[in-house]
């Protein structure tokens, strides 16, 4: 395509090659070759300038891959730009001024490679040129500088623009919407409307949008889906997108499902919405249950649906389902790239298969600072210390910058693995690298110093901290009490978690039970009254296995289960044999005060011992068992369940609201302190 303007002289002249244009500046002047590079950079020239005497001849187009300089030192043609921006220098140069056409195509290019200074330049020939006042370049530069974030001056243009028109509108809405300013959304839609403008589809859907992120769950969002429904835009897919999105992060699930089934037609935002909004709420059965209605309805999953999957599986621990679609996304030929393969990491990680997810990242197209924390943050739960450590210096050898979250999976893989000199020297190093710690790094220094037994050095390290201590990092100096039944530094730091976090159950039973298995039952029953009379409750303890795609679940004393008697009968038969080990029942777990034969009993039907038992008769001989747990494992069944990894000779993993207990050949990975 060809573009002329006789009063300035020049050509544009759209070329063959993809995105290049060629300006003819006065036939026996200058030419210019102009790629997508178009914009002057300090590193290099890609436009080419060629000096010719070319009358009516053609100039020649240079392969434009190659970079040099235009006919003198780059650096000295940057020296020669006044304006940053080459190409306006040229025309100044030879008395030519730019066309329509040209300015859009700069400011796209600005808008594009978020070069917004390069913009500014552009939008300052604008004020100057014949187009200053015009409505559409107005919108194209409003456009420019939202898209790049610089709302400044987005509403600087808006508010000196003589005239306006829906366009104008939605642009700054969809700017302060795309860029964390909401309630700035809102009210400009407020004004829209004031000033007899109607809205169209793209223009509510970036209100919508903005509604979900200026309130948690109020009307606002409900009242805007009713003005949807009367301008008829409520079954538009752009809406109908916007309004799932809304409901899905309000929560209210079966909105979002009526919107969503009342849409005309859906896209693949509209699936990957509804997916998303059940991953975030746990719903794992019903998002794979949507992702397959969308694969049979023909709709291809994108990087976005397999991250929500992967999320939700990573969440509930459904490693089958999660591997199904991990194959479904490599038969589909899908890339491993950062965005999926960071969430797939995670599923593996948390569903117990940290072989597998250390072989997904070895596999990653490209690592990013996710990917490593991903792998750091698995190492740190599986209490893989050495690992991490190896890793995050790895990490280092690759000029990948550790940021706050590196350092806590770093840290919290010492601690895990009582790496105590190693811990010191990443909590100093990431003072050095200028990193300020947060309260959960300070936890990791507790909980390290906890697990060597210097409880002393870790209380002197509380006091001396320059923050005020969380009820986290006391919560873990608790927790060190209760390994080491120190009960009087147990008790003083239980009552500083009673004081800042009142409602949390946890504390109150760690107490509890540091009283109990010392035989300090007045106490233990003064903390029990303390807990009834605060309406603090302790979280009923469950235990849960998946078997063939399906989960059972259990609980203390359970007979509910089909299996119920089989269950007991496996159970009986293991329990003799780690009695032949050495296998006595701890009854200072027990903490109901009762005489020592029942106590035993009641250690004998704790919910993972049950569910492992129920493992033991459903998986084949050989297999790696995993367990979940809801709370922490009781100290008899970590003691228990190691002496069966013996026995049956075969990997348990079981995960609680800790960490992951690798159990293999009599020991566990979390060096009995967890």
């Amino acid at each position: 395509s060809v573009r002329e303007d006789k009063t300035t002289q020049y050509v544009i002249t759209k070329t063959k090659h993809h995105n290049k244009y060629l300006i003819t500046i006065s036939p026996n002047k200058f030419v210019l070759l102009i790629t997508s590079g178009m914009l002057s950079t300090s590193v290099s020239v890609t436009s080419r300038l060629l000096y010719r005497g070319l009358g009516s001849i053609p100039a020649p187009l240079y392969d434009d891959s190659i970079i040099e300089p235009l006919g003198f030192p780059s650096n000295d043609n940057l020296h020669r730009s006044r304006n940053g921006v080459r190409v306006f220098d040229l025309l100044e140069g030879n008395g030519a001024t730019a066309l329509r056409c040209l300015y859009n195509m700069l400011l796209k290019e600005c808008t594009v490679s978020k070069r917004v200074d390069q913009g500014k330049t552009v939008h300052a020939h604008v004020a100057k040129s014949l187009f200053r006042c015009e409505v559409v370049m107005n919108n194209t530069l409003l456009n420019m500088y939202a898209k790049c974030g610089s709302l400044e001056e987005a509403r600087k243009v808006f508010d000196e623009m003589p005239q306006r028109d829906f366009v104008t509108w939605t642009t700054l809405i969809s700017g302060y919407s795309q860029h964390g300013q909401p309630i700035d959304a809102l009210v400009l839609f407020i004004q829209m409307l004031r000033d007899g403008f109607i809205p169209n589809e793209f223009t509510l859907s970036s209100v919508v949008k903005a509604a979900a992120a200026a309130e948690p769950r109020g009307c606002c969002g409900q009242q805007l889906h009713g003005f949807c429904l009367k301008c008829g835009y409520d079954l538009n897919v752009h809406v109908g997108s916007s309004l799932l999105d809304m409901y899905t992060r309000y929560g209210l699930m079966d909105d979002a499902q009526l919107v969503f089934d009342a849409l005309e037609s859906r896209n693949d935002v509209s699936w990957n919405v509804l997916i998303a909004g059940h991953a975030r709420r746990c719903g794992t059965e019903k998002a794979l249950e949507l992702f397959q209605r969308m694969l049979r309805e023909g709709f291809r999953p994108s990087h976005f649906s397999y991250s929500s999957i992967f999320g939700a599986c990573s969440s509930t621990g459904f490693l089958e389902q999660g591997k199904w679609v991990h194959a479904y996304m490599i038969k589909s030929g899908e890339k491993l790239v950062a965005f999926a393969g960071n969430t797939l990491i995670d599923m593996y990680a948390k569903s117990g298969s940290i072989h597998d997810a250390r072989k997904i990242f070895d596999r990653l197209a490209k690592r990013d600072v996710v990917s490593w924390n991903s792998l750091l943050t698995a190492y740190a739960q599986h209490g893989f210390g050495r690992e991490a450590v190896c890793l995050f210096e790895e990490m280092r050898k690759a000029e990948i910058t550790p940021n706050e979250i590196s350092f806590l999976s770093v840290l919290t893989a010492c601690s895990h693995s009582g790496l105590l000199d190693e811990g010191w020297h990443y909590f100093e190093l990431m003072k050095r690298d200028g990193i300020v710690p947060k309260a959960w790094h300070y936890v990791t220094i507790v909980d390290l110093l906890g697990r060597s037994g210097d409880l002393d050095r870790a209380l002197r390290f509380i006091r001396e901290m320059p923050i005020e201590p969380t009820a986290a990092i006391w919560k873990a100096l608790l927790n060190a009490c209760r390994m080491h039944k120190n009960v009087e530094l147990g008790a003083y730091a239980a009552e500083h978690v009673f004081e800042l976090d009142p409602d949390d159950p946890g504390p109150h039973v760690i107490l509890y039970n540091i009283y109990a298995s010392g035989g300090r039952w007045n106490d233990a029953a003064r903390v029990r009254k303390k807990m009834k009379e605060s309406g603090v409750k302790k979280e009923p303890a469950c235990s849960w296995v998946e078997i063939e795609n399906a989960i059972h679940m259990f609980v203390a004393n359970d007979e509910r289960h089909p299996q119920r008697e089989e269950i007991s009968r496996k159970w009986e038969e293991i329990y003799a044999k780690i009695k032949d080990l050495g296998y006595v029942p701890d009854t200072s777990h027990v903490v109901v005060h009762v005489d020592q034969q029942e106590r035993e009993v009641n250690l004998q039907y704790h919910s993972e011992k049950i569910a492992l038992a129920f493992a033991l008769l459903n998986t084949p001989p050989g297999s790696t068992i995993h367990i979940k747990k809801n709370i922490r494992v009781c100290g008899d069944c970590h003691s228990a369940i190691k002496l069966v990894s013996k026995v049956v000779e075969r990997e348990i993993i079981v995960r609680d609201t800790n960490r992951f207990h690798h159990f293999r050949d009599g020991t566990c990975s979390c060096g009995d302190y967890w």
